[in-house]
């Protein structure tokens, strides 16, 4: 056979000796090129210029490779020519070819990789954590970087808009008022429903106790599956805040802003031309005309309110311990004058590890003090009540002041009182956690917290009201609480294979404390103590001095197991039991029961055709029973004495006694309300962009507490509290979040959340408590509308729901169009509730907006059914619009009140630019902000967004008309890492 080879001619001699020279020296010049190094350093952080510390960089095809250290700086010898790759946990991979022109040191910024996130993402879920991705419950996360930002005088408003079913309502511009929440539906009539708020593993804390500047994630238990851990204080939801701890490195953080507000809305009532343009029309003799153009809602107001915020933070930390501190102030003038809050706030943690890292040792203090002057909201019916040609002064300098009902100077109320209230809030803890046997874990957790409130109102002998009426008033109050807990459990953690296991059970005591005390006087001689000398006040009241202390313990007993098969199959079990001494003695104790299961369709072989497009699909399923026993006060169901109006002759003494006599009937059953809820759950991803889940729920509360009239005898009190209603929540939920751009100039995302919840009441009667309806919704109070309600609770409809006659409009004559019969004429519950949101970064620019609204529920607008009314002028002022509305018969409550108060406020737009640090990870960042800057809605009042819970005045707006400021802040924000 030939061989093809042979044909090759081969040099021979000198000349073969100089091929052969010359490939070696090729293949030599190869081989050195191929060695020669190029030392590369850098520094790699996140997109929001932090360092990642222990990220990898992988010279390709080699075994070469290094990771940073403490300050996110690495260096690495890589050979020309080769590619080095960046990675780290949940970030995108960044890929950078080494070449004669490379300089360092680099500075290599890697971006969140959503998808991945969700694998490694910690969520926190009642005495432990897990990966997100192992999640079987309806748990809702946000970072830090993604909560509302601006003026946030109430730590839960950096929640308004954020999650899917969470309802945080700020009806009023008071900068000393809070908010009030609502997780998927009310579940009480009588006790709280907001949800239960957990800070670094302390149950039950005060959420204002953490500031926004501390808190690095917060969760959001939604389902019984999820939130039965915390027993008979999970009903209405669980909200777990993490706060920030110490980092490897040292850091220093400022974080300041100053900004402007002003009312962004008013009545538009008659100005003075327009109300003698219709005295001169109606040829009304007997007006009055004062002679000035007074607008008594702007003289109650700042031209300009001014805020300022600063805060602080300092970390150091190592890979065996660290500390943490911040301190903050923050001071916000309310748009009406005199209001305002001020507040300084600090906290500290720390840690460290002993026993080679077998126990940490963790412990933090928060503390903070606020100070504000609480407000007469009584001013604001005056500024409509009065005439506008009326002065503020008059030409002695002094407030005017025209007799009439309700028709003192608003801005003498507002200005002729001193109120001055302090409060003080504290939380400790002390953790300890301790592993042992390689797969347990044990932990301790000590806690206290204390809140501490002082009032103190003086009203002087001069002043309108009470000043003149009491010849001088004077109160000073007092109350504090305090809660001591101690929680103990120990976490089991095993991989066997695929199989993950993981069990826990726990132990936790809570002490809950109260007292306080208050005292008032009147008929003062001098102004001069103000509140600071009660006993100068000449005239003593019955009740004028009055005292309180309770307490309430809590023990438990809880454990959890979840098992995952190859994070595919996973079950989660909880049960919890609960023994209060609020419950009665046939009820002591109570389980809550929990169970769920998840399946993560996308790791089954038969859905690898679909991995590029759809990168997760997991669907849950989750049942549990939870419990609310806040509506049970402290000895509520025990036979209780108390003072009442009857005396006695003591002949011993020979004088007469106040009587005690029976003031509460005793409920040996009385116990928890019970809420059972059923959640089904969907969570995917698409296209490597879009990620959400879509959530069903059902929820059923028995045993409401309701107070009840009861026959005497054989009681001998005329009523009860006792559990015997139902109702239901039924709802969706939908979360949504894009990332639509990312490389390495522009990151666009925006995300989306949606609610719907429909509530029942089921029941109000059983054979021993009968009622058939429930009338809430005062409108006592109101001119004409004494001893008259505006809604009920009743079988077959949700909770505020309003009751009155169906109103077709005016006859010819500007008479109300009436029905014959009371029916339900509106709802305060809203059809659905939305957020929006997008950020968008280019390069070192970023520009964000979020919005939020509520849609659907309906609105009883007291303010315009009283300014409504043709007998108000020419004394009293009206709105615009009435002199147009043809309305000539006096208020009746009616439909023709009820307005859609549908919304949707532009809530924060920012815009800024971030300023690196050369060689560093330090950076600078110049903001604008902006905040409520727009609504969007049909209701007439000043503000469609109004107070929806409880039973007095559900979605009432009833002269609350303090303004919500309209804000524009300049910030900068400093971080320098070392």
């Amino acid at each position: 056979m030939d061989n093809k080879y042979s044909q090759i001619n081969f040099p021979k001699g000198k000349t073969r000796t100089y091929f052969v020279l010359i490939v070696v020296l090729f293949f030599l010049t190869l081989t050195i090129h191929a060695q020669e190094k190029r030392t590369v350093s850098g520094t790699v952080v996140d997109n929001t210029g932090v360092a990642l510390v222990g990220a990898t960089i992988l010279e390709a095809k080699t075994n070469n490779g290094t990771t940073t250290d403490f300050d996110g700086k690495f260096k690495i010898d890589a050979a020309l020519g080769s590619t080095i790759e960046v990675s780290y946990i949940g970030f995108t991979s960044e890929k950078l070819q080494i070449t004669a022109s490379t300089k360092s040191p680099l500075e290599i910024t890697l971006q969140e990789d959503t998808f991945a996130l969700d694998a490694v993402e910690i969520v926190a879920i009642g005495y432990g954590t897990m990966r997100k991705s192992d999640l079987t419950g309806a748990i809702s996360s946000i970072s830090s970087e993604d909560l509302v930002k601006g003026t946030i005088t109430s730590t839960e408003q950096v929640l308004q808009g954020k999650i899917a079913g969470l309802v945080v309502t700020q009806d009023t511009g008071d900068p000393s008022s809070g908010s009030s929440l609502r997780l998927r539906g009310g579940t009480s009539l009588t006790a709280s429903n907001s949800p239960l708020i957990v800070v670094d593993g302390i149950a039950g804390v005060d959420i204002n106790v953490v500031q926004p500047a501390d808190i690095k994630s917060i969760d959001i238990l939604k389902d019984a599956s999820a939130t039965a851990i915390y027993g008979s204080r999970g009903a209405n939801g669980v909200i777990i805040i993490t706060t920030k701890s110490t980092k490897k490195g040292a850091s220093f953080n400022y974080n300041g802003f100053t900004g402007i507000s002003y009312a962004s809305n008013h009545l538009d009532m008659l100005s003075a031309n327009q109300w003698r343009g219709y005295v001169r029309e109606n040829n009304l003799t007997d007006a009055i005309d004062f002679g000035t153009n007074t607008n008594w809602q702007k003289e109650l107001e700042r031209t300009t309110a001014l805020t300022q915020s600063h805060t602080i933070n300092m970390a150091s930390g190592s890979e065996n311990g660290g500390l943490r501190t911040s301190i903050s102030y923050l001071k916000n003038e309310g748009t009406v004058k005199t209001t305002q809050l001020e507040r300084l706030s600090a906290s500290l943690n720390t840690y460290q590890y002993v026993l080679d890292k077998a126990v940490k040792i963790d412990a933090g203090l928060f503390a903070n003090i606020d100070k504000w002057h609480p407000l007469d909201y009584r001013i604001f019916e005056r500024s409509f009540n009065l005439n506008p040609t009326i002065p503020v002064y008059n030409a002695n300098g002094e407030f005017t002041s025209v007799g009439g009902t309700l028709y003192e100077n608003p801005v003498e109320i507002l200005t002729n009182r001193n109120a001055d209230n302090k409060r003080n809030r504290l939380l400790g803890y002390f953790k300890t956690e301790a592993n042992f046997l390689n797969d347990f874990q044990a932990v301790l957790n000590l806690s206290l917290e204390h809140n501490a409130t002082t009032g103190n109102t003086y009203k002087p002998t001069y002043a309108v009201l009470e000043g003149r009426s009491e010849n001088g008033y004077g109160q000073k109050t007092y109350g504090e609480y305090t809660t001591m807990q101690v929680e103990a459990y120990v976490n089991y953690t095993k991989s066997l294979g695929k199989s993950n296991v993981n069990g826990m059970v726990g132990y936790s005591y809570l002490d809950n404390s109260y007292e306080g005390f208050g005292a008032q006087r009147s008929g003062f001689v001098t102004d001069l103590f103000e509140y600071n000398n009660l006993a100068a006040g000449q005239d003593y009241r019955l009740g004028d001095v009055y005292s309180y202390k309770g307490k309430s313990t809590l023990a438990s007993l809880f454990a959890r197991a979840n098992y995952a098969y190859d994070s595919r199959y996973m079950v989660t079990a909880t049960i919890r039991k609960d023994g209060s001494s609020r419950f009665g003695a046939n009820n002591k104790w109570g389980v809550f029961p929990s169970a769920s299961v998840a399946w993560k369709v996308t790791g089954e072989d038969f859905m690898q055709s679909t991995e590029n497009w759809l990168t997760n699909l997991k669907f849950r399923a989750g049942y549990g029973v939870t419990g609310n026993q806040d509506g049970i006060g402290e000895y509520k169901s025990l036979s209780i004495l108390g003072v009442g109006g009857d005396s006695y002759y003591d002949p011993a003494t020979g004088t007469w006694s106040l009587a005690y006599s029976p003031a509460q009937n005793p409920n040996p059953d009385l116990k928890w309300e019970s809420t059972a809820q059923l959640n089904i759950g969907v969570d995917f991803s698409l296209f490597n962009k879009i990620t959400g889940s879509v959530e069903w729920y059902n929820k059923r509360t028995n045993d409401l507490l309701y107070t009840y009239e009861v026959p005497q005898p054989p009681y001998l009190v005329g009523t009860i509290l006792a559990n015997v209603g139902e109702l239901t929540n039924k709802g969706l939920e939908v979360t949504l979040n894009a990332n639509i751009i990312q490389n390495d100039k522009i990151n666009w995302n925006a995300n989306l959340t949606f609610a719907k919840n429909t509530q029942k009441i089921e029941k109000l009667s059983n054979q021993v408590y009968e009622t058939d309806i429930i009338y809430s919704g005062s409108l006592h109070g109101l001119s004409g509308m004494s001893n008259q309600f505006s809604q009920i609770i009743k079988e077959g409809y949700p909770v505020g729901t309003f009751w009155g006659y169906e109103s077709s409009g005016l006859d010819e004559n500007g008479a109300f169009i009436l029905s014959d019969e009371k029916t339900a004429i509106g709802n305060v519950q809203p059809d659905f509730t939305l957020g929006f949101g997008m950020d968008f970064t280019y390069n070192n620019f970023d520009l964000g907006f979020t919005t939020y609204g509520s849609f659907g529920q309906q609105v009883l607008n007291a303010t315009n059914m009283m300014l409504y009314d043709p007998n108000r002028l020419p004394a009293n002022n009206v709105p615009d619009d009435f002199l147009k509305s043809g309305i000539t018969s006096a208020p009746t409550f009616s439909s023709y009140w009820i307005e859609d108060a549908s919304f949707l406020r532009l809530q924060t737009v920012s815009f800024g630019y971030t300023i690196p640090f050369k060689n560093s990870t330090s950076k600078l960042r110049l903001y604008v902000l902006g905040e409520n800057l727009a609504v969007f809605t049909n209701y007439k009042g000043v503000d469609p967004e109004v107070n929806l819970t409880g039973l007095s005045n559900p979605g009432m707006d009833r002269f609350n008309n303090y303004p919500r400021p309209t804000t524009v802040s300049l910030g900068l924000n400093l971080n320098l890492g070392y």
